[in-house]
């Protein structure tokens, strides 16, 4: 009877296997999107991720045909069709899926028969381009670093010297004659114009910055109306916003100075190559995007970036020449530019450890910032004064 008991109690300290979980159970607690297609190869099930993967909502994916986001000829509906002919699971490498309305490039797709679906098939994608962003990310961070650098070896060899050359011409100017006023003149422009560089190249700088509770839209309504004032007042504005999301956790100054430089640059395209397809227009808009937390330059842990914040236009496109550097310092094609726009816009956002992309082709240019959300653990009162509404 002992022996029996012990037994007994064995089997009762061995952990219990757990029930099997339903298989949009397993889907949805994946990090990588996953998607589920029936026989005609439409939208079954969408997961968090996939959400984001294909920048649509689940309610707009569902029932949709994958032949609506991608050409009939691509490479994906081979597969799909290999899978179901095989009725195993087929894999594919380096895709690029292109259309009006999706981009994306490097991407691996896993698909394998679905046995709850008659000829469904279910679909993981793995996205080479975040990898690629990440480290144009660190690139750009690294550019701006050095455009730091040479600021303050400016600021300290050049604007202290260039002040008394510009006093002397100032001194010598008015004993001149009339021929060497002028020379004098353009001794003092030149001076100013090099002392602006060196002001502006000192806005990279490692300067820490503040973060509050700042409600995007109201930093995107202040834009709109400075645009709509002066720069951008012959062109159209769209606003489209998602009105629940929460506060952004950053700097209202410069998140301005970000979004400024953005739509300014969106207007300047827009007036020197003119609109594709009808008149100019600059769209911004916000959306709220799950996603997994990644290490992003300028933050030393894991943060969510849920916040997007897009600014759009119907210019002329950027040179594909210019693309892998747009956010390099010296990197322009404005006459008389200085190309530093995009590069502080690039410094500003990594200050907020926050991430930006930009997506171009005649007719669309896309600029999207990732940004962190106002942490949960501030609440009440203490929000209620870091808020800036």
């Amino acid at each position: 009877m002992t022996g029996v008991i012990s037994r007994v109690a064995a089997l009762a300290r061995r952990p219990r296997a757990l029930a099997p979980p339903d298989s949009a159970a397993i889907l949805l607690a994946l990090p990588m999107p996953a998607v589920v297609l029936d026989g005609e190869d439409r939208f079954r099930f969408v997961n968090p991720a996939a959400e984001l993967f294909f920048q649509q909502s689940q309610q707009t994916l569902m029932g949709m045909q994958l032949a609506e986001l991608l050409p009939a000829d691509h490479r994906l509906f081979a597969l799909l069709h290999q899978i179901r002919l095989q009725d195993s699971p087929v894999a594919d490498h380096d895709l690029s899926l292109e259309s009006p309305r999706l981009h994306r490039h490097g991407v691996s797709v896993y698909g394998a028969p679905m046995p709850d679906l008659q000829d469904g098939v279910v679909l993981t994608l793995q996205d080479g381009s975040t990898a690629a962003m990440l480290d144009r990310q660190l690139h750009f961070l690294g550019a701006a670093r050095g455009a730091t650098a040479m600021a303050a070896m400016l600021a300290h060899e050049v604007k202290n010297p260039l002040s008394g050359i510009r006093g002397a011409a100032q001194l010598l100017e008015q004993g001149a004659s009339e021929g060497d006023r002028e020379l004098c003149l353009l001794i003092q422009e030149e001076s100013d114009r090099i002392r602006n560089l060196v002001d502006r190249m000192e806005m990279f700088s490692d300067r820490p910055i503040t973060r509050r509770a700042v409600n995007i839209h109201s930093v995107l309504d202040h834009v709109r109306r400075v645009a709509q004032s002066g720069f951008a007042c012959h062109l159209r504005i769209v606003e489209e916003y998602d009105p629940s999301l929460p506060a952004v956790w950053g700097d209202r100054d410069q998140l301005i100075q970000i979004l400024l430089n953005l739509v300014k640059n969106a207007s300047e395209a827009l007036s020197d190559g003119g609109a594709t397809g009808g008149a100019g227009e600059i769209q911004l808009a916000t959306a709220y995007h799950h996603g997994v937390r990644i290490a992003v330059p300028g933050s030393s842990e894991r943060v969510h970036l849920p916040l997007q914040v897009i600014v759009r236009d119907n210019g002329p496109g950027i040179p594909e020449a210019l693309r892998s550097t747009l956010f390099e310092p010296f990197v322009t094609t404005k006459r008389g530019g200085q190309g530093l726009g995009l590069a502080l816009v690039a410094k500003l956002v990594s200050n907020h450890g926050g991430l930006i992309e930009c997506d171009s082709r005649p007719g669309r240019t896309t600029f999207r910032l990732s940004l962190p959300a106002q942490p949960p653990n501030l609440r009440g009162d203490e929000a209620a004064n870091e808020s800036d509404e």
